[in-house]
């Protein structure tokens, strides 16, 4: 019999096509699939770590920086309670400390620079607006940062600002208003009371230095003006008189130029000739013609009016004066009109080296510019006055 086995050869070949093709068909997967463990998941994983490890440092770094800065918040506290105790202020100043980290520094008990601002510190008879300084290399003592005992600031500079709006609330009593005229001057302008009335007062002022710590001002061109009739100018030669205004008024009216010129120290004062007076007082058309005379305006308001009242005690009246006022006024010497208006003052003493180095007048106020150091605060100053004992 024929057997009907197929050859072995051809077996093994057809079995090795059939394991081909379920070979193929059992590793082929969809597209965009890898297999399990592949190495994009693992990229996944590392870049998670990175991200977590990231917000980590982030945190403590906050935190550290949070730190940092309530203890600058806590130092800055202590530091103005410490100031205001030294230096007797009846409020605490404002502190601002720089640089960061700060616990480096306090660790260091040193502190490289500070800001200390004090408002509304008296001074003699006025309140300076405001104190500015900048501390420079601040040593601090005690156990910190939790026991601030005090410290001593070794250098520091800034201003100290006077107020023209300070200067008319305080010393404008008689409602007078102080402005810049110049790099080193100023203007008061105002009014100021005397005998029942208010007169304009005028005045200038330079601004110095007076030693290490003061402020002067030398008052200078004084005037009260009496309406717009005369102007009284205080001092050694104290004088009354006309204004420009008032003067042509009194050469245009007869009356009150016979007036005048029946008072013999007129022709003096005037450098009138006494024939053109005697001419002047018999006969109208003389009289005209020496009121008409180039520069007898000028003449006239070179007459000082305290003559004139002693032998014309009505004139005053007919000049549109109250006579009562001329008393008063006379009575209003140099000196009291000056300390109404004088803007020296001194700096309040203080521990350490604090000096004015230069004045400035600015549209604001009056700035004096500091310098020194040397300035302990805190126990640090009950320590080194002790030790001076």
């Amino acid at each position: 019999m024929r057997s009907s086995t197929r050859p072995a050869s051809h077996r093994s070949m057809n079995d090795q096509e059939h394991a081909v093709s379920d070979g193929q068909s059992g590793d082929r997967q969809p597209p965009g699939r890898r297999k399990a463990g592949g190495k994009r998941p693992r990229r996944f994983k590392n870049l998670r770590r990175l991200v977590k490890a990231g917000i980590a440092v982030a945190v403590a770094l906050a935190f550290l920086v949070l730190g940092d800065r309530f203890a600058v918040l806590f130092a800055e506290r202590k530091t103005e309670d410490q100031l205001q105790k030294s230096l007797h202020l009846e409020a605490a100043p404002q502190v601002d400390i720089d640089g960061f980290p700060f616990l480096t520094q306090v660790l260091d008990k040193r502190i490289d620079t500070a800001h200390v601002t004090v408002p509304d510190l008296a001074a003699d008879r006025v309140s300076l607006a405001r104190v500015h300084a900048t501390a420079h290399d601040v040593r601090l003592d005690g156990e910190l940062p939790s026991h601030l005992k005090g410290g001593t600031v070794r250098s520091l500079d800034g201003d100290v600002l006077l107020s023209f709006e300070d200067l008319d609330r305080e010393l404008g009593a008689s409602q007078v208003e102080f402005s810049r005229l110049g790099p080193g001057a100023i203007k008061a302008d105002g009014q100021l009371p005397v005998a029942g009335q208010r007169l304009g007062v005028h005045a200038e002022a330079r601004i110095g230095r007076s030693g290490d710590r003061g402020v002067s001002t030398g008052i200078s061109r004084m005037r009260l003006d009496i309406g717009d009739v005369a102007v009284y100018r205080p001092g050694r030669d104290a004088g009354l008189q006309l204004t420009p205004e008032a003067a042509r008024a009194v050469a245009e009216q007869r009356d009150k130029v016979r007036a005048m010129l029946a008072v013999p120290v007129i022709a003096e004062r005037a450098g009138i000739d006494r024939s053109q007076i005697r001419d002047a007082m018999r006969s109208e058309s003389a009289l005209t013609r020496l009121t008409g005379t180039p520069g007898f305006v000028g003449k006239l308001m070179q007459v000082n009016l305290f003559d004139v009242v002693a032998e014309q005690p009505d004139l005053p009246a007919k000049l549109g004066i109250d006579p009562k006022l001329l008393g008063a006024v006379r009575g209003v010497t140099k000196p009291q009109l000056a300390d109404r208006l004088n803007l020296s003052f001194q700096l309040p003493r203080t521990p350490g080296d604090i000096r004015i180095q230069r004045i400035t007048v600015e549209r604001d106020g009056i700035r004096a510019h500091l310098s020194g150091g040397a300035l302990p605060f805190g126990d640090t100053t009950k320590a080194r006055a002790e030790g001076g004992r």
